[in-house]
């Protein structure tokens, strides 16, 4: 259990290349992309760094173990020896999952039973409702032990209470304005804003401001965690930088902008962003320098009625050619047939599972 660990950063799939280019960014140490995210090399304080700092990461987990396992006895006898007290707290309480695949060992349930003994051999306690989660991956006969360090989902930055219908998660929306072109140094408008996610994390962005400065994590529960070095880190990450730059959302229903308005307080970016209840049809372009339209629009698949939408859609188009000359439209839609209704000339990106539907960002040079 010797540092530095193997660290993996989940990400939607087809997304891996945007994290990659955040992590690379970020500094961190041997990123390479694998499926379903990204590996990094490091210690506990750049796990602490990665669950704050990240912005498309949805969970970090770190890889703190790995034999070869042929039968039960043998990953019983070898689970057992793992010095678990150097990962778990004593008397920790935490949830263990396993898959099994092209292994000798093939029965999932069985080998949870061995881990689970292992671990309350240490003294830890094992339940389905454990704060801590381990994960255990034995494929080709390799018995590989991670540790979930971010407890909640890292989408769930802290500050957002108030949430629309099928809101877009955070983590997703920064990833989006990343493929989108967005670095934090240009304007952003969203004109079907809903509770607010992409104005709040292109602003915080802009302001420099950690994503996780308003939550906790799992890893604070953990023997390794240092609470004086990670205080001194988080609140350099929640110092907001000066930014000229203004965020704009704007929606048809009073809740949401109410809802938008209240989530960029608590994200302290009130000052920086401005909600306005109004139709698209009344979308006004901001004063300043051209800058990035981002927007979630309903696809009908869930809400709204379809053939209504390519009217919407129609509309949106419309006025970005009329108003928004010089600007980047980003568009997030799972119907292809609604994103053609702008007429607009798009390119789509990767499909991206997203709530039980697969989506695409769809871009435009307006």
């Amino acid at each position: 259990m010797d540092t530095p660990f193997e660290i993996f950063l989940s990400a939607p799939p087809g997304l891996e290349p945007l994290l990659l280019q955040e992590v690379t960014e970020a500094g961190f140490a041997a990123p390479e992309v694998a499926q379903g995210g990204v590996t990094i090399q490091g210690d506990w304080p750049d796990i602490w760094r990665a669950n704050l700092t990240l912005r498309g990461a949805s969970r970090v987990l770190v890889r703190f173990a790995q034999f070869r396992a042929f039968h039960l006895a043998q990953l019983d006898k070898r689970a057992t020896k793992l010095d678990w007290g150097a990962v778990l707290p004593a008397g920790a309480e935490c949830r263990v999952d396993v898959t099994c695949r092209n292994s000798k060992i093939y029965h999932d349930r069985a080998a949870r039973a061995r881990v689970a003994g292992a671990i309350e051999s240490f003294g830890g306690k094992v339940s389905p409702e454990g704060s801590l989660r381990i994960m255990v991956r034995i494929e080709d006969d390799l018995v590989t032990f991670s540790m979930d360090t971010s407890g909640e989902l890292l989408h769930r930055r802290g500050y957002k209470e108030a949430t629309g219908k099928a809101p877009l998660r955070e983590t997703l929306a920064a990833l989006f304005l990343r493929q989108a072109g967005y670095a934090g140094d240009v304007p952003v408008v969203d004109p079907m804003c809903g509770s607010g996610t992409f104005v709040i994390e292109a602003a915080r962005w802009a302001a420099g401001m950690a994503p996780g400065a308003e939550r906790s994590f799992g890893f604070e529960a953990l023997p390794s965690f240092d609470a004086d070095a990670f205080a001194a880190m988080k609140a350099e990450a929640a110092t907001r930088r000066d930014t000229d730059l203004r965020f704009y959302g704007s929606d048809r229903d009073d809740g949401a902008i109410r809802g938008a308005e209240a989530n960029a307080a608590r994200g302290h970016v009130a000052d920086l962003c401005q909600f306005t209840r109004a139709a698209v049809s009344d979308l006004p372009r901001p004063e300043g320098r051209p800058g990035l339209v981002m927007v979630n629009p309903p696809y009908g698949a869930r809400i709204g009625n379809r053939k209504l939408l390519f009217g919407l859609y129609g509309a949106f188009g419309a006025v970005l050619q009329e108003r928004f000359h010089g600007w980047r439209l980003g568009m997030v839609t799972s119907d292809g047939g609604l994103a053609k209704a702008t007429g607009l000339k798009l390119s789509a990106g990767p499909p991206v599972a997203f709530g039980g539907l697969t989506v695409k960002l769809y871009q435009a040079q307006l």
